[in-house]
């Protein structure tokens, strides 16, 4: 008997949360979307591996603090390229109306408008700590962004990222 009123009792307790949960969950909205004000940015070999079998790849740390520099840093690290070579890092952006990243008007990035360049090490790796002023934009403008990594030299691409959605702060 004691079995059967617990059962029943769970019986009702869960569909009074199931009634409860119908009636007052959340349902995402486009007001639910949080501005993508950070990305992590991965970035992938644009072709095969190296001439040491090695896979090429990097990562770029995008952060724009919010206060009223505008000021993106680009912490970009870049793993298995070749040994004590130069490379720089580039982005396109497109309107937020452009699904597909199209924009080839690629721009190095570095220190502000100086561009800089990712020197690896004997084993190929590397990083920089670059940044961009993004003051001329309007606070809350959103735009595609994809990145690229070239070799200095030859201006051959060796990594490319996906397109990513950025706001301005």
């Amino acid at each position: 008997m004691l079995i059967k009123n617990l059962l029943s009792g769970a019986k009702s307790a869960g569909l009074i949360l199931l009634i409860f949960s119908f009636f007052f969950s959340c349902e995402k909205t486009d007001e639910d979307f949080t501005p993508p004000f950070d990305i992590n940015v991965k970035l992938e070999a644009a072709g095969a591996k190296t001439a040491f079998g090695k896979i090429p790849a990097g990562f770029v740390k995008f952060r724009q603090d919010p206060d009223a520099a505008k000021i993106v840093n680009l912490d970009t690290w870049v793993f298995n390229l070749a040994p004590n070579h130069e490379y720089n890092l580039q982005r396109a952006v497109n309107p937020i109306t452009d699904p597909d990243c199209t924009s080839t008007t690629w721009l190095t990035l570095g220190l502000g408008l100086t561009p800089q360049t990712i020197k690896t090490d004997q084993k190929g790796n590397g990083n920089a700590a670059l940044w961009r002023d993004v003051s001329a934009a309007v606070t809350g403008t959103q735009f595609r962004i994809h990145f690229q990594v070239i070799d200095a030299t030859t201006l051959a691409v060796v990594l490319t990222s996906d397109c990513y959605i950025y706001e301005v702060r």
